[in-house]
C-alpha cells in the first residue's frame, strides 16, 4: 500500500503508507500556523492526495518563512523536515517558493537562540530528501 501526491495533475511523490500518512498529518498540524495546505483526498480513495498548488505554494512557502525566521533551536527542528519535504513536492510540481532566497526574516515570538537560519541547511535537507522520495 502506498499514497500518492500529485499537484495539479501530476504526480510528484509515491511514498509508502508510513510517510505518506504522516506527512498529511503532520501538514494538518501546520495548518494553524501556515494557512490550509492544498493536500486534498480523493473521495473513495483515502491514499490519493491531488494537491492544490497555488494553495500548496502559500502554506509551504509560510513554513520555510517560519523556519528561516526562527532563532528558537527547537522550533526549528521541528519545522525543518516538514519544510524541505513538502518544498520538494513544490519544486517537483513546478511551484515558486521565495522565501528559499533573499535574507530571512525575523521573527519576535522567540527566545533568544542560534539567529536566522540561512537557506543552505535548508537546501542540504532538500538534496537528501530529494533521492529518498520515488515519484
Amino acid at each position: 500500500m502506498s499514497h500518492s501526491f500529485s499537484i495539479d495533475g501530476p504526480d510528484v511523490w509515491n511514498p509508502s503508507t508510513g510517510p505518506g500518512t504522516l506527512f498529511t498529518r503532520l501538514a494538518e498540524a501546520f495548518v494553524p500556523m501556515a494557512g490550509p495546505s492544498g493536500i486534498g483526498v480523493t473521495p473513495g480513495d483515502p491514499d490519493d492526495h491531488p494537491i492544490d498548488g497555488a494553495t500548496f505554494a502559500e502554506f509551504t512557502d509560510a513554513l520555510i518563512t517560519e523556519y528561516r525566521a526562527t532563532s528558537h533551536p527547537i522550533q526549528r527542528a521541528l519545522l525543518e523536515g516538514f519544510a524541505a519535504t513538502a518544498a520538494v513536492l513544490a519544486r517537483r510540481g513546478g511551484l515558486t517558493l521565495p522565501a528559499l532566497n533573499g535574507p530571512a526574516a525575523v521573527s519576535f515570538r522567540d527566545i533568544p537562540g542560534d539567529g536566522a537560519a540561512g537557506p543552505d541547511r535548508l537546501a542540504e535537507l532538500m538534496a537528501g530528501h530529494e533521492r529518498a522520495m520515488p515519484v
